[in-house]
């Protein structure tokens, strides 16, 4: 049986659309990820401060998405529904460079 796995991006959301990212994630994004087969659970984090080392340049905020396996979150990454909400999504971010970290959940 597949393990679930959740995907981690380092984001660099636009300070002055900061508001609009975070109410169009919740109220757009999130809920169009959770009507996909396989979903678990989708966060985008806000950093606070990074308390040892430090935070990479420009990043405040993670996207955290989970799905109960690979399989399924690559069906939802080829939709046109996800092809969609990040497309707005990406209007919200000063960089486009991302570093897309898989990991499985033991």
């Amino acid at each position: 049986m597949p393990r679930s796995i959740q995907l981690h991006a380092d984001l660099a959301v636009d300070p002055a659309r900061e508001a609009e990212a975070v109410r169009y994630f919740e109220t757009v994004y999130r809920p169009t990820a959770s009507g996909f087969e396989g979903y678990i659970e989708l966060q985008l984090l806000q950093l606070r401060a990074a308390l040892v080392g430090s935070a990479p340049a420009g990043l405040n905020y993670r996207f955290s998405i989970t799905f109960s396996s690979e399989d399924l979150r690559l069906k939802w990454v080829a939709s046109d529904a996800h092809e969609q909400v990040w497309r707005t999504f990406e209007t919200f971010l000063t960089r486009h460079q991302y570093d897309f970290l898989l990991f499985e959940i033991i």
